[in-house]
């Protein structure tokens, strides 16, 4: 199957949108190595299309971590939960930061298994964050 290449004014909307960052963990464009990537929310292999509506914007590491995913196991309620959607849902009634802003923690059973599902506190995230911290650039203002 031939998909629809996403115009470029789209990608830009989408960018600006989403404040330059990825939709899940937070991550500034202007820290991280990886060109930013545009995400089908609902993955085309599971029926999504390339409406802008399902578009938004994910660090490569997300990415590869979301894969084809649209839920995930939440252990507090021992029940598959629905992947965040960050075009449709606010960041932070899901999720916040640990104290020391290295950590993200679910509020929500969608928090908890999108961070499950995307492994979004991974030890060189950590430590990332922790000097990003040190540097004055995380956690990033809402």
């Amino acid at each position: 199957m031939h998909r629809k290449k996403i115009p470029e004014k789209t990608k830009a909307r989408i960018r600006q949108l989403a404040g330059n960052r990825c939709g899940y963990c937070l991550s500034q464009q202007e820290y991280v190595w990886d060109i930013l990537e545009i995400d089908h929310i609902f993955p085309v292999a599971k029926g999504g299309k390339d409406a802008e509506e399902n578009l938004w914007l994910i660090c490569s590491s997300c990415n590869a971590a979301k894969y084809n995913k649209i839920e995930a196991f939440d252990k507090v309620t021992q029940r598959n939960a629905s992947l965040f959607n960050p075009r449709q849902q606010i960041w932070r009634e899901h999720f916040q930061w640990s104290k020391d802003g290295t950590k993200i923690t679910g509020k929500t059973a969608i928090g908890r298994a999108t961070i499950l599902a995307l492994d979004l506190n991974k030890p060189r995230f950590i430590k990332v964050r922790r000097n990003w911290v040190a540097a004055g650039w995380h956690p990033p203002k809402h």
